[in-house]
């Protein structure tokens, strides 16, 4: 059997099996104000899109208001209209970047559901090209990505 080094993945494994960071990495990452460091792709007044670490695909970005919460009915209306452009804006920056066939656009709320970083809102702007998704997902639990993180967000970013 041909192996196949995914080696971004091994930090997320670990995230999951012990006890997570103190704070909000969504929080941390705005208050570092190192956007390429941290992967921000745009800064808007009340929300943010950044580059996901773990992507499901390549140039996978996330909406997330500036606001700490989880709640979804919490948001005010300028925040859900604010991420609703942001999401708009980051279709079109990843369709002049990248030129996927396809999104999936949506949000996963609570645990139970699959958010990752449930306490942070944040909506999942994944771009898709026809037959993107192979075998290696069944039989090895691996993504093939096909562009390294930085090289993305220099993409991205510059046609946001």
């Amino acid at each position: 059997m041909d192996r196949l080094w995914a080696p971004w993945r091994m930090p997320y494994i670990l995230s999951t099996v012990k006890e997570p960071d103190e704070g909000c990495v969504f929080c941390k990452m705005l208050a570092a104000n190192d956007d390429e460091k941290n992967l921000i792709v745009h800064r808007g007044q009340l929300a943010f899109a950044v580059m996901n670490l773990y992507p499901y695909n390549s140039g996978h970005l996330m909406v997330v208001p500036y606001r700490h919460t989880g709640d979804y009915s919490a948001l005010t209306g300028e925040e859900h209209l604010e991420m609703t452009h942001l999401m708009s804006r980051a279709q079109l920056a990843l369709t002049k970047a990248m030129q996927p066939h396809g999104f999936n656009i949506g949000m996963n709320l609570g645990r139970a559901s699959g958010a990752g970083i449930a306490d942070h809102l944040h909506y999942h702007v994944v771009p898709r090209w026809s037959g993107d998704s192979n075998f290696m997902f069944t039989t090895a639990d691996t993504k093939v990505m096909s562009e390294n993180l930085p090289d993305t967000w220099k993409r991205i970013r510059d046609v946001f």
